[in-house]
């Protein structure tokens, strides 16, 4: 189920300086009918509180519409939070002028998930990878030569004079991918999101993508999240997991006791969901939870996952929203089970 080969990351979150800190974050949007005001709103992100440090790689997973990109594409600056802090470097977004907002624009990378629809058709390697570097205000030529050069050398895209005249579709899907990830490190930020980056790939080539993005973030110090739905890749890459529910936080831990001992039913099913690449196991169908992802709209009481846990306590479930309880040292989980009052 999950690649081999990874590094041990058992102790490298420990006694880290905190880079990122959200606190109940909310990023709802309004949902209108024409001619008939507001009808209510979507709540991608609800109450989500974290820690992400320096230098540290973490996972966010969950299946689709679960709230994971609305989640980065906030912390890109993308979005604007409806409620709750978030804090980069000791400093509040919501204090940040547009001076401000450029300098952490700068200092925040973006690897996104579809190499060929992020990459602008019409331009050249070097002018995508020159562009932010104009932007930034490095207005000598041979310096954002230079800088190109050193990026694309990290990338493994050599020799460089090769690739900076071609176009995005003389180029492979995973030539494509360095690329982008070549200009999310171009202005040599201090915290990179990568939002499956390896998802529109070919099986060959995503352990590739994965151990250069390691590679970078191990060179450079880099904090990173690392969306995906996949779990067979978090262990190769990340050294926690938190795992999203209908725009909720539900499990944090450590990558391996999460996935030797998932807490929360929601993530015991995306386990059971995952492939397995023995062969011997292709015929054998595990138990997944009935049903849909709830409305973001109308989001159930209670626990989000209770219409669909077999483990669900009348009375209790259904009615009041779990607390975060850590049944185990840094394994945290939102779920009533591990209430030791029921």
């Amino acid at each position: 189920m999950i690649y081999e080969n990874k590094p041990n990351l058992t102790n490298m979150t420990q006694q880290r300086e905190s880079l990122l800190s959200i606190k109940n974050l909310r990023v709802w949007f309004e949902l209108r009918r024409w001619g008939f005001g507001l009808a209510g709103h979507v709540r991608a992100v609800d109450n989500v509180s974290f820690e992400l440090g320096r230098g540290e790689a973490i996972a966010v997973v969950g299946e689709s519409g679960c709230g994971k990109s609305s989640l980065m594409k906030t912390l890109l600056g993308l979005y604007k939070p409806t409620s709750g802090d978030i804090t980069f470097e000791g400093k509040n977004l919501k204090d940040f002028d547009s001076e401000g907002m450029r300098s952490y624009h700068a200092r925040v990378g973006y690897v996104q998930q579809d190499p060929f629809g992020a990459l602008a058709p019409f331009l050249s390697v070097e002018r995508i990878l020159e562009e932010p570097l104009i932007i930034g205000g490095v207005k000598s030529k041979e310096e954002r030569l230079q800088r190109i050069k050193k990026v694309m050398q990290e990338v493994k895209l050599m020799p460089f004079e090769d690739f900076l005249g071609k176009f995005p579709h003389m180029l492979s899907g995973g030539q494509q991918q360095r690329v982008v990830i070549a200009r999310a490190m171009i202005m040599e930020p201090r915290f990179l999101v990568a939002d499956e980056p390896v998802s529109m790939l070919d099986a060959s080539v995503r352990v590739e993508i994965l151990k250069l993005l390691r590679g970078l973030q191990t060179t450079h110090n880099l904090s990173v999240i690392y969306i995906t739905h996949d779990l067979s890749t978090v262990s190769y890459f990340s050294e926690r997991i938190f795992v999203m529910y209908a725009g909720q936080i539900i499990e944090k831990a450590k990558v391996r006791d999460l996935l030797d001992d998932a807490k929360h039913p929601y993530t015991v099913a995306l386990l059971n969901g995952t492939s397995e690449p023995d062969a011997n196991n292709a015929k054998t169908f595990k138990e997944v939870p009935p049903g849909e992802p709830p409305s973001l709209v109308k989001p159930p009481a209670g626990c989000r996952f209770h219409p669909r846990c077999a483990h669900m306590i009348a009375g209790t479930c259904d009615i009041k929203e779990p607390e975060e309880y850590e049944p185990t040292p840094g394994h945290f989980v939102h779920c009533w089970l591990y209430d030791k009052k029921q």
